[in-house]
């Protein structure tokens, strides 16, 4: 019998009428596509507890310029976003971890060059945060936290 590392976080919108996409990818293998986010979810992952390297991967995709509410400066009065929080593996919540560890590549929607940034908990830009970890995951854990 394989063991498995189960791999859960809260996925939640700032914005229920923004059509905010979402996808979790562990390794090169889809987990979830959600065309639209709404309200608050647990989402729950599970994988093969695999000796080596790994990588959660988590994707914001289908945001415009139109999800975004600007004032005459140009200042955002109102943003979507999508908001990761409690993130736990094998029901150990990594918290300031996943901050530390986690990186959030995107281009501002197309307005920069692309740019690499750690992860706050919250998506507002489409691009991927990535979280490279090792297995078995508990040595990975004691390591890391």
């Amino acid at each position: 019998m394989t063991n498995t590392i189960s791999i859960t976080f809260d996925l939640a919108t700032t914005n229920d009428q923004a059509e905010l996409g979402f996808e979790a990818w562990i390794d090169d293998v889809k987990q979830i596509d959600i065309a639209r986010v709404q309200g608050k979810q647990q989402i729950e992952l599970a994988m093969p507890d695999t000796e080596g390297d790994h990588e959660l991967r988590l994707i914001l995709k289908g945001k415009t310029f139109a999800h975004t509410t600007l004032d005459a400066n140009g200042a955002v009065i109102q943003d979507s976003l999508l908001i990761i929080d409690e993130t736990a593996f094998d029901g150990v919540k990594l918290g300031y971890t996943m901050t530390r560890l986690a990186t959030y590549v995107h281009d501002c929607n197309g307005t920069t060059e692309t740019i690499q940034d750690r992860f706050h908990g919250q998506m507002g830009c489409n691009g991927t945060v990535s979280l490279k970890f090792t297995a078995p995951i508990y040595l990975w854990l004691l390591e890391n936290m």
